[in-house]
């Protein structure tokens, strides 16, 4: 180690040292923090103030040893052994010694203050056992002079000087006298080798006289004081006249009189023997720290003599008026600053910073001093804002190979914020009713600063790389897709390295990182919401990164905050969900709404075009219907080939949609074609014409033909789409969309599992059958069918049935032409209609059938009469209806056509009866259905329209229509019918 430090004896390398470029005084090193302890008034080099501090250094401990005239022997006349020799010491010129400076160095025992700071010895730190070891120092004072580089002959000069000041004033204490001034008493030009050296050094101790006197003095100086106006006087003089040093001349008498007069004043104004020349706050640190910093090694670790070194530093601390609270902060910052001027690699200097500080922090609860606290507020500040340099992006500045490091660094950065917030106060924060845990929101910021940059780098990161793979005409991943995979392993990292370290002060700070995170990334996300409009490939990835990134962070969470006392609630608060799957789930909302309105829309212009004509396919159904479905088939399609976490939850909306379109679809398939009561005719008023008038002559036409409804609506598409091929058209295309549906709930049954990788059960208790658009198909071809019927019975075939049917002489108007009509329609309709729809239909034409026999039989008008005689035709024409539908045994069941027939079986029954028994019968069922108001007067029955041998108005037609005297009479009588309309 002494090899590290050259003596420079000779007058030009010392000129050199002395004579570099003045740096400020509050820096010792290029990467040295600025100094905390303030700026000195007076520009003093890093040299003059470690010569003046090596001084005062031998000084004190010269006066330790007594009044016992002790030996110095140089380095160059000792013998490699380090002991001096009784001849070299013999032949030595006097000089002035301490036995303190003359121990030997015992560095083989393990330094006290290593221990206690947490640092290894040399012999631990793992060194070559095989390398040569640098030849030491002997003894503590030679260690002492080459680590505050003082060259052999300067030290020399000092002791000889100790020496005679000790002689001419035997028995004075170091600390009732002012060094530099009794050093200039004692040295002249001609005790140094060089005359520049000689003036640097008497210039050296002015300044310093001036610095610890005039400038920075203990006590406070006014400004009127005469001895500090001599001495100011004295000391612009030396710039004309330098002083005579070494003499006791008049000069020199001038300024010992102003030097010693200033030195001896106290605070309270109480004598002391006490000299304050170098005890004034700054000047006193800076000397301090020189001495201080004689403890390191020039690699930044302490040396393994620190404690035979201190031992003796302490000795100057009633010279610089440094006390055990003083010490400590100074060695903190010492230590600390050793660490960062070294390049930040000797991780055991900031273990031993960290250590220390925490004496610091005991000292800063008792001890109150204005000056204290001042010097206490500014190291802590400037230990603080270097910490926070680093932890408020401690990402960038650590890693797994220096968390040690960081460690460190963070306790030291929460002690200093602790110590400023809660020990000076009025400084650092404002009053505050409740507590505040400064712990916890020093790491709560730093983690939250730290966290927002390292999201900002990893933004900035990825943009970048998306640019770039843009540029060679790759398909890059979603931006944000790629940032959340990036945030999740920052999340992690951030749990499994830097968490465990902030948990002794925040044991919420994983939960406080993956918040942070939390809140970064759904501010991205917010925005690329916000700005969506449709569902693709690529913002579906970034949704489901996105939920997938919120579980992890969650989950991180509440692990961390399981032994909280809210169970981690006030962390997960601070997470708003991202709601990724509602975002995704309404663009598929959206996204379904626009295929089915699209699909409505199709349909409604479609339909406008259809022709529905029966040979357009083997199905005879619309070629709309056909493209509807297959619409419908792509649709599903397209939406189980959504790259989407939610096919399962969001099917019922799409089934909906186009279970709606297809309800529409029928709907509009029907529409137009009017009803059952579309095409009945209107029922003539009850009348009654007169027997044997000449409307009853077989060869005279009917005068008056009875009213009935338009046989088409106006919300029909025309005659055309009206024709029996057409209508049949509809009602296979109704029905083969009825077919489809079970075909189309079968096939999304499979995507799903398909798509969900799952089981069978995945689709129970799924809402998505298509029974809306299966109701309106059911309703479509049974409306249809009764619509169909009721046209070609009531409007195509009117001449033959409402027209011609029994009109004037029964026996001559048959039903043959109305069979003989509805033969070739059967034909159509067997031959066009769907197998599965054909009985529907031919069931409703034959009641439709009937229902016009019994409709020309009861309210056929006036010109339709007969008699109890007419009955055998009527039955016969019955029975010829009957045997239509039947064909044989190859048409409808027996059983359907006696169902729909038994109505006008029944009704047919009446006209057999007598006119006598008919009028009993309509007595007693008036008198059944009004009661007492039919005794003296026969109320007039409603039509019903239900036609029954038991009913009141269905006896009173066949009455009405029966052509013989009892009949006329009874209706003559009881209501005065007309006898014509």
């Amino acid at each position: 180690m002494a090899s590290l430090f050259r003596d420079r004896s000779d007058a030009s390398s010392r000129r050199e040292s002395l004579n570099s470029p003045l740096r400020d005084s509050t820096e010792s090193s290029t990467n040295s923090l600025p100094s905390p302890f303030g700026t000195l008034a007076l520009q003093l080099s890093d040299p003059d103030l470690r010569d003046t501090a090596y001084e005062i250094f031998v000084s004190a401990c010269r006066t330790s040893a007594g009044s016992r005239p002790l030996t110095y022997t140089p380095q160059s006349e000792r013998s490699t052994s380090g002991s001096p020799s009784p001849s070299s010491a013999s032949s030595a010129s006097p000089s002035s010694s301490s036995p303190f400076l003359q121990r030997s160095l015992t560095s083989a025992a393990a330094s006290k203050m290593k221990k206690a700071l947490g640092l290894k010895s040399k012999s631990g730190k793992g060194g070559d056992p095989n390398k040569t070891p640098t030849k030491k120092a002997g003894t503590i004072g030679e260690l002492m002079r080459i680590q505050m580089r003082i060259p052999e002959q300067a030290d020399a000069r000092i002791r000889r000087g100790l020496l005679r000041i000790a002689a001419g004033q035997l028995g004075r204490r170091v600390e009732s006298m002012v060094l530099p001034l009794e050093l200039l008493q004692q040295f002249k030009s001609s005790d140094f080798p060089d005359p520049q050296e000689y003036e640097l050094w008497r210039a050296r101790n002015l300044k310093m006289l001036e610095a610890g006197l005039l400038l920075h003095p203990l006590t406070p100086l006014e400004r009127s004081n005469p001895s500090a106006q001599r001495l100011r006087q004295i000391l612009r003089g030396t710039a004309e006249r330098p002083i005579e040093t070494g003499r006791n001349t008049e000069s020199m008498q001038m300024l010992r009189s102003a030097v010693l007069s200033l030195a001896s004043r106290t605070i309270d104004g109480s004598g002391s023997d006490t000299c304050h020349w170098a005890d004034g706050s700054p000047l006193n640190l800076y000397l301090y720290q020189m001495l201080l910093e004689a403890c390191f090694e020039d690699d930044g670790s302490l040396i393994d003599e620190v404690d035979e070194v201190l031992e003796l530093i302490k000795k100057t601390w009633i010279i610089l008026g440094i006390t055990q609270i003083y010490h400590n902060l100074c060695f903190t910052w010492v230590l600390f600053n050793r660490y960062v001027c070294t390049g930040q690699v000797e991780t055991e200097l900031l273990l031993a910073a960290d250590t220390q500080l925490a004496e610091v922090a005991k000292d800063a609860k008792t001890n109150k001093d204005p000056v204290y606290c001042k010097i206490l507020s500014s190291t802590l500040t400037s230990i603080m804002r270097w910490a926070e340099k680093r932890l408020l992006a401690y990402h960038e500045a650590f890693n797994a190979s220096n968390i040690e490091a960081m460690q460190c660094i963070v306790s030291l950065g929460v002690c200093s914020a602790q110590i400023l917030v809660e020990d000076i106060s009025q400084e650092y924060r404002r009053r505050r009713k409740g507590e505040t845990d400064v712990a916890r929101t020093t790491i709560d910021t730093y983690i939250r600063s730290s966290l927002r940059t390292a999201f900002a780098q990893r933004m900035e990161e990825v943009d970048s790389n998306r640019r770039s793979s843009n540029k060679h005409q790759n398909t890059p991943a979603p931006m944000l897709s790629i940032l959340a995979n990036d945030i999740g392993n920052l999340a992690k990292k951030e749990k499994d390295l830097f968490s465990p370290i902030f948990k002794k002060w925040h044991p919420l700070a994983a939960g406080v990182a993956v918040v942070t995170l939390h809140s970064c990334y759904g501010n991205e996300l917010k925005q690329f919401i916000s700005g969506l409009a449709e569902l693709t490939p690529d913002s579906v990835q970034v949704l489901k990164s996105a939920d997938k990134l919120e579980q992890d962070l969650v989950s991180i969470a509440v692990e961390d905050s399981v032994d909280s006392e809210d169970g981690g609630k006030g962390l997960i608060r601070e997470m708003p969900p991202y709601e990724a799957e509602m975002a995704i789930a309404n663009l598929v909302r959206d996204w379904i709404k626009t295929r089915v309105d699209r699909l409505k829309e199709w349909v409604d212009r479609n339909l406008q075009q259809e022709t529905w004509n029966p040979g357009a396919n083997r199905a005879n159904c619309a070629p709309s219907a056909v493209e509807v479905l297959r619409i419908i088939d792509e649709t599903l399609d397209s939406y189980f080939q959504l790259p989407i976490p939610m096919h399962r939850a969001l099917l019922p909306d799409l089934t909906l949609g186009l279970d709606r379109s297809l309800q529409h679809y029928a709907a509009k398939a029907k529409s137009g074609c009017g009803t059952r009561s579309t095409f009945i005719p209107a029922l003539p008023a009850l009348t009654r014409c007169e027997i044997g008038s000449k409307i009853w002559k077989k060869k005279e036409k009917p005068t008056q033909t009875p009213p009935r409804r338009r046989s088409q609506v106006g919300s029909m598409n025309g005659r055309d789409s009206l024709s029996l091929p057409q209508l049949c058209t509809r009602m296979n295309t109704i029905y083969h969309i009825r077919t489809e549906l079970e075909n189309l709930e079968k096939k999304i049954k499979t995507c799903l599992r398909n798509v969900e990788n799952a089981h069978a059960d995945i689709t129970d208790g799924l809402d998505m059958k298509f029974e809306l658009s299966l109701s309106a198909c059911q309703e479509g071809v049974q409306s249809l069918c009764e619509t169909t019927a009721y046209k070609i019975v009531f409007h195509d075939m009117s001449h033959v049935l409402w027209e011609n049917l029994y009109l004037g002489d029964t026996a001559s108007n048959r039903i043959d032409p109305f069979i003989k009509e509805l033969d070739p329609t059967l034909e159509v309709i067997s031959s066009t209609v769907h197998n599965r729809v054909r009985n529907r239909v031919i069931t409703a034409l034959m009641k439709a059938a009937f229902d016009g026999f019994l409709l020309v039989l009861l309210a056929g008008g006036p010109q339709r009469a007969f008699t109890r005689q007419d009955s055998q035709f009527i039955e016969e024409d019955f029975k010829s209806l009957k045997a239509l539908f039947l064909a044989d045994g190859d048409g409808l069941p027996d059983e359907v056509v006696e169902k729909a027939s038994s109505q006008a079986k029944n009704v047919l029954t009446l006209f057999r009866a007598d006119s006598e028994t008919l009028v009993e019968s309509y007595k007693r069922l008036v008198t059944a259905a009004f009661g007492s108001a039919a005794r003296s007067r026969f109320p007039l029955p409603p039509t019903t329209g239900n036609w029954s041998p038991n009913e009141a108005n269905t006896v009173l037609r066949v009455l009405c229509y029966r052509n013989d005297e009892a009949a006329t009479k009874f209706l003559k009588k009881t209501y005065n019918l007309p006898k014509k309309l």
